[in-house]
């Protein structure tokens, strides 16, 4: 365009007119913001929200879109009166489980850049007089958390936006979205149609109402949540100036589901302890009906005793005052707990920003501003994506049971590795009845149940150090069982959950050529390793590519985001992509004994000189058509050996049969996780994301610059792993019997430098392994530093990689 595209957002909200202001500051003033309420507390969450801003979180793109809402907010004023108060931040624990983690969540805070401090009963209490220090074991304090008033940074946002040219309507309900040829015209108003390229939806909880309009499903819960506000506590009288509100920090309880923050002389409590209480989106009154606003509900007492309770047992000053009013306010809540944030794929210019607390406004804001302009944000927010959901997780029964689990567990210790409860099991592979048989113990992911060990393995041999509890959870010595076995028999994984998706058509080599950073022209039978990248030239995902046909490919893939960003650029014709993952699976078979388990069962040669690696070929084993893929995610001989789901079972069945006599095992995730990092191999969403490019993450190697073009080429021109200012590093744990999990900080000479990504016993090199991301002149074999595990900093020293068979000759024989 010529011109500043004509933008409309839907939602006056904190996120509406913080997207406002961030589009007029990038030169986008053709701005119009509407809602369906009075400006500028329409009635949404935003206008009830008690304003807490908390920025640890277990995510880092979580804690940076906190930390610059933080920025932002403290920035701004409304005619002089404030609109963040950087009070700090004070969590306290009450048991020896939560005192525990805190420790953790300092941990956190360090990778990501965010001050914290663990604190004892006393310090806690002098912060935070109400306190009983004989309550608690202690506390982490933020001195960066604060308060913020969401309506007066509301209006302040929209100010600033407005003096730069945008606009803002009140009172202008939404009925319609125009579209013309697959693209966005505009929104019609009961006011009349507002004209525009680009709609962006940030209605909060009436997101789906507004999805609908437009056949998109977009994921969220509205759910009460009861906040109250106490009479007048003795101990807060004459104590804050009535302007300023607060003095102390904002206080989490989380051991009862509690958080206190001052009003004056008048303490407010917020619970999430009562049961869940979800919301039809279409039983909201609109505001003209509503008794207070549309998001306010009236406040039940009985499902507000508990707190109260402890409340006094914890801050013993309340015991003289009583809740005189309170509300259930309603928040949107998602099956993951994540914001919703991107384009919809089949109307064009139609965006969402959705399930955006307070606490991330500005954050995500800023986020999408960028996605919009610069046609990518700078942050990662692959965990954020509209399109991270797979079709099952879009069912209204799915939304609904998993937003009601992520409220019950907002202040729930939550481990890494805890699936979800209910609804289990969901997606099962053909093998599960099999599984378990032999005893599967089953963790979920995307919807699917994955075996992490088998219980048939208990009596295998395995000598490894005891764990701590954080580290034991979810983890069972069997694993070390089945890594041994992988490396000295043979095993067979489960590979079914991993998606695949079918690349096709007489366009096909030439759409993923351009698409990917390694030369797929290659002849029928290739396997490629390569990685997609932004038009930054970050790492949007890494594949493996098998040429099956002249123009018929099947590509690995990491998930929907991939399937999303190959329809992103795809032609008008010539080329199909479609998911195969359901109708098919697939069985790793790898260790040493793997040839002489499958070459009994078929006439097809799958010797080394016959079958190479990183080749592929059409077999039968036994009566079973698979396609056999040569690779190693583990770092040993063997394949991937894929066939149509209703022969799944048997394909399971012949080899086992024919691996009994091998001492053939099956083998889970956790052992599979340990392989694959004592061999260096990357885990894309964890170990890189768009904001590593190829060489910093140690995939060079994948990169061919003299192939022709491909999205990111121009980004990456000039690069390499000399100019890397960082790098994903291995290291390895000094102390054989120490433990991480990952996401901790790494220290040198005292001072962070980096976090850990991925991380697991190496049961094979008999060592933790941790890959880390640290400063270029740090990532040299030999450098000592130190990983922070609850606290504690363990010794660890950057190492070669790969660590195990770094010559590949297990893998090519």
């Amino acid at each position: 365009m010529t011109r500043s595209p004509r933008v409309v957002v839907i939602g006056a909200g904190v996120v509406g007119s913080a997207l406002a202001d961030e589009l007029t500051e990038r030169g986008w003033t053709d701005v119009t913001v509407v809602d369906q309420g009075p400006l500028f507390a329409p009635g949404g969450s935003s206008s009830h929200a008690p304003g807490l801003v908390f920025q640890t979180n277990p995510s880092k793109t979580m804690t940076e879109f906190a930390a610059y809402t933080v920025r932002k907010l403290s920035g701004l004023t409304l005619d002089g009166r404030w609109c963040f108060r950087q009070v700090g931040g004070l969590e306290v624990a009450t048991t020896e489980a939560r005192w525990t983690d805190l420790k953790r969540k300092h941990g956190l805070a360090t990778s990501w850049g965010v001050e914290a401090a663990l604190l004892g009963p006393g310090e806690c209490a002098a912060l935070h007089p109400l306190l009983d220090p004989a309550a608690i074991r202690g506390g982490l304090h933020v001195p960066t958390d604060g308060l913020a008033k969401a309506v007066r940074a509301v209006e302040a946002q929209a100010r600033r936006a407005i003096g730069r040219g945008a606009r803002f309507l009140g009172g202008h309900t939404v009925v319609g979205i125009g579209r013309e040829d697959g693209r966005v015209t505009g929104v019609e108003t009961d006011h009349g149609f507002l004209a525009a390229d680009i709609v962006v939806c940030a209605a909060g909880f009436w997101g789906p109402r507004i999805g609908r309009m437009v056949g998109l499903t977009v994921p969220l819960l509205p759910l009460a949540h009861q906040y109250a506000i106490t009479g007048q506590v003795a101990a807060l009288a004459g104590v804050n100036d009535p302007v300023l509100e607060a003095g102390s920090p904002i206080l989490r309880h989380q051991d009862q589901d509690l958080y206190y923050r001052e009003h004056g002389d008048r303490l407010g409590i917020g619970y999430y302890g009562h049961r869940p209480m979800p919301v039809d989106v279409d039983d909201v009154l609109p505001p003209a009906e509503a008794p207070v606003m549309p998001s306010v509900l009236p406040f039940t007492e009985d499902d507000f005793a508990p707190a109260w309770r402890e409340s006094v047992a914890l801050l013993p000053g309340l015991s003289g005052t009583k809740v005189e009013e309170g509300i259930n306010g309603i928040f949107s809540f998602t099956p993951d707990g994540f914001p919703i944030m991107g384009e919809h794929r089949e109307l064009s210019g139609f965006w969402v920003a959705e399930a955006v607390w307070v606490t991330h406004s500005a954050g995500v804001a800023r986020a999408m501003a960028q996605w919009l302009v610069d046609g990518r944000p700078e942050t990662d927010v692959h965990e954020c994506d509209l399109h991270r959901f797979e079709h099952v997780q879009l069912a209204p029964d799915f939304i609904e049971e998993r937003g009601k689990q992520n409220f019950i567990e907002v202040y729930d210790i939550v481990h890494p590795l805890q699936p979800m409860e209910r609804p289990r099991p969901l997606r099962t592979s053909p093998f599960y009845p099999r599984q378990r048989e032999l005893g599967a113990y089953f963790l979920e992911g995307a919807g699917w149940e994955r075996p992490y060990w088998f219980e048939s393995n208990a009596g295998l041999p395995a000598t490894v150090p005891p764990r701590d509890e954080w580290s034991a959870r979810y983890w069972s010595p069997i694993a070390a069982a089945e890594a041994a076995a992988t490396r000295q028999r043979v095993a067979m994984y489960d590979m079914t959950p991993l998606k695949r998706l079918e690349v096709s058509g007489p366009g096909a080599l030439a759409f993923l050529q351009g698409l990917t950073t390694n030369n797929l022209a290659k002849s029928i039978g290739s396997v490629t390793y390569t990685l997609m990248l932004g038009h930054d030239g970050g790492v949007r995902s890494d594949l493996t590519v098998a040429r099956l046909g002249e123009n018929v490919f099947q590509v690995g893939a990491n998930g929907p985001l991939d399937e999303d960003w190959m329809r992103q650029h795809l032609p008008a014709d010539g080329v199909s992509v479609r998911d195969i993952t359901a109708g098919t699976c697939c069985v790793g078979l790898w260790g040493p004994l793997a040839r002489d388990l499958v070459q009994p069962l078929t006439r097809t040669d799958f010797s080394h000189a016959a079958l190479k690696y990183f080749r592929g070929t059409h077999a039968y084993l036994g009566e079973v058509p698979v396609t056999a893929l040569r690779l190693s995610y583990v770092g040993e001989l063997g394949w991937e050996l894929y066939t149509s789901a209703d022969l799944g079972l048997k394909l399971w069945d012949t080899l086992w049969q024919a691996g009994t006599s091998l001492g053939v095992v099956a083998a889970g995730r956790s052992a599979f996780n340990s392989l694959r990092l004592e061999k260096g191999y990357r885990a894309w969403g964890i170990d890189m994301t768009t904001e590593h490019d190829p060489y910093e993450a140690g995939l060079g190697f994948a990169v061919r610059m003299d192939k022709g073009d491909f999205v990111g080429r121009a980004a990456i021109e000039g690069r390499s792993e000399e100019t890397a200012r960082r790098r994903l590093t291995c290291l390895t744990l000094d102390d054989p019997a120490a433990v991480v999990m990952g996401k901790e900080p790494v220290f040198a000479a005292g001072s962070p430098v980096g976090y850990v990504t991925s991380a697991s016993y190496g049961y094979t090199i008999g060592r933790t392994v941790a890959y880390a991301w640290l400063h270029g002149e740090l990532a040299v074999p030999g450098t000592a530093v130190a990983v922070e595990y609850f606290g504690e900093r363990l010794p660890a020293t950057v190492a070669a990689e790969p660590l195990f068979d770094p010559q590949m000759e297990r893998i090519r024989r």
